[in-house]
């Protein structure tokens, strides 16, 4: 499975520059996405999106991307286990990625009762 590194982040940006898409990052309020500007093929990504944001967005359009048949690219060559699915359902994608513990549960929280 892939780890959520700067070099993991590396080799997407490259699969995707291998198939003609320039990947851009800018400031703003938006969600990443990958678009056609007069025959440029272009993917922004959030300036301020976390690493493991980058990684998820640039492996969801290269899903999306490989789906539609827009581009020939196997994530496997960059160290996603099984992370094709067939059309009819959505893609799956397994990264090895730390659970968040942020976040306490109701049944051990302090109310004070």
């Amino acid at each position: 499975m892939a780890k959520f590194t700067p070099a993991f982040l590396k080799k997407l940006e490259d699969l995707l520059k291998e198939q003609g898409y320039d990947v851009r990052y800018e400031k703003g309020n938006f969600k990443s996405g990958f678009c056609v500007l007069e025959d440029k093929k272009v993917v922004v990504i959030n300036k301020f999106s976390t690493l493991e944001s980058r990684i998820q967005a640039l492996t969801e359009i290269i899903v999306s991307l490989t789906k539609g048949g827009q581009i020939n690219a196997d994530l496997r060559s960059v160290g996603l286990k099984n992370p094709m699915v067939d059309s009819a359902s959505d893609a799956e994608i397994e990264f090895d990625a730390p659970e968040s513990t942020d976040v306490p549960s109701e049944e051990s929280s302090n109310t004070g009762e």
